[in-house]
């Protein structure tokens, strides 16, 4: 029988409701003195708030991992005139579905159906996903939010039969799996019968997505990054002189980026340089605009190619340096921060990518620390960080159930939630499910800073 994980650690165990839909505060009535085991429920109903007045007068507690601690002192705003009071409870004057039917006015049901095991890599990195996912649930508690997580071992060779014929699975709001293409028709099938959202985090086959409109698919093709790299690259930078450099390496697959990017170029009739690695410093230099800004662009993405590349760019700006130079590169260069870190903040480097993993963000170093003492571990050294992803999608799809109830679709501006690493923009597939189109561009600014431009 397949063996069901639930946690009932002290630190994951969410008994909180919480009765909440965004309201307005404009004014200030009072400071309140945070006392021991207050949470900010409790505090929202002490003085006939809704959740989201309290946390609109103190903007802090939307941040991902916030903490409600003893001698805080927090803002107290007047309740919306349109508040009214429910059984004692502040609620906002709106018609909702029935308690028992809207997820908005109960806790959040969530299934998780991952290989959650030690035996091979992929176990290991599921436990580490499933792991942030109850991280952020254990914050959106700190909200007010109540949450009950079953989590099912769907290993490989796992027979889903039984996991879906247990009772808890059928209740589920919203279940985050599978990790294996063979496993999604049954599960299609499943959460389209008993109206569950189904979050696909990772590379799986899922042609079920064209036509179930429960689906949620987080990861993209290669293809549809390139595409949309390649937009955004001309709405950004058109002013631009484009320098394609040849790298020689004959294992490279960036030519689908290089060329999809250069015959968009001469559609629009913008001028662009070809020149290469082994060519002459006298050939080289001719390449570079020097009434423009450049955009180099190499067609690879391999670091010893990378450091050649900078190391002759070097010295063309040593022999020229009023020419302006930027670098375009890939999503593989952020596993190379250590050693071309410096060239990156040197030439405005911009890093096209669907994640981006800060270990200098307070955000990112709050989770971490939290991560080793809630597991005893450090995260797996990967990019992205398996944790951090997990915390992001449960963040996003379990506030956005909170506030929107299954009417959530996860399109941009629906709410106002900084990723911690992981950005998820969401579009409606034809009459189909919803799949992510999230790209950003990690920005090494020449002021040593790092910013990500989000689409």
């Amino acid at each position: 029988m397949t063996k069901i994980l639930r946690y009932f650690v002290l630190l994951f165990v969410l008994m909180l409701t919480v009765d909440a839909v965004a309201q307005g505060a404009d004014e200030i009535r009072g400071q309140h003195k945070v006392k021991r085991k207050e949470t900010i429920f409790g505090i929202a109903r002490m003085y006939d708030l809704t959740i989201e007045e309290l946390i609109k007068a103190n903007p802090e507690m939307n941040q991902p991992g916030y903490e409600l601690k003893k001698g805080a002192v927090i803002n107290i705003p007047f309740a919306s005139k349109d508040t009214i009071q429910t059984n004692g409870i502040s609620q906002a004057n709106q018609p909702v579905e029935t308690v028992s039917d809207d997820v908005r006015q109960r806790e959040i049901r969530v299934g998780v159906m991952l290989p959650l095991h030690d035996i091979n890599g992929d176990g290991k990195r599921m436990v580490e996903y499933y792991r942030g996912i109850l991280m952020a649930c254990d914050s959106l508690k700190k909200k007010g939010l109540s949450i009950d997580v079953h989590a099912w071992n769907a290993a490989e060779d796992t027979d889903m039969s039984p996991i879906l014929a247990d009772p808890a699975a059928a209740k589920c709001d919203i279940i985050f799996g599978p990790l294996y293409s063979k496993q999604m028709q049954v599960l299609s099938d499943f959460v389209e019968k008993n109206d569950i959202r189904l979050v696909i985090p990772f590379s799986i086959n899922a042609p079920q997505l064209l036509t179930n409109r429960n689906i949620f698919q987080i990861w993209q093709s290669s293809t549809n990054l390139n595409e949309a790299t390649i937009v955004r690259y001309l709405e950004k930078f058109k002013d631009y002189h484009p320098v394609f450099i040849d790298c020689n390496d004959t294992t490279s697959k960036k030519g689908i980026f290089t060329f999809g990017l250069r015959r968009q170029l001469e559609g629009r009739n913008i001028e662009y340089s070809v020149t290469n690695l082994k060519s002459s410093e006298s050939a080289f230099s001719k390449a570079f605009s020097r009434t423009k800004p450049n955009m180099v662009i190499l067609n690879t993405g391999r670091s010893p190619e990378l450091g050649i590349a900078f190391t002759k760019i070097n010295g063309l700006k040593f022999n020229n340096p009023s020419l302006e130079i930027s670098m375009f590169g890939y999503t593989d260069w952020l596993m190379y921060t250590r050693t071309h870190q410096d060239n990156f903040y040197k030439y405005n480097a911009y890093i096209p990518s669907h994640f981006h993993y800060n270990p200098l963000s307070s955000q990112t170093e709050r989770l971490e620390q939290k991560f080793r003492w809630n597991f005893h571990t450090d995260m797996q050294k990967a990019l992205p960080r398996f944790a951090l992803t997990g915390f992001d999608h449960a963040y996003f799809f379990l506030n956005g159930l909170h506030k929107y109830g299954k009417d959530f679709n996860g399109a941009a501006g629906m709410f106002g939630y900084s990723p911690v690493q992981t950005p998820l923009v969401f579009e409606r597939m034809g009459n189909g499910g919803l799949q992510n189109h999230s790209l950003l561009f990690v920005h090494y600014t020449p002021e040593h800073r790092v910013e990500t431009i989000r689409f």
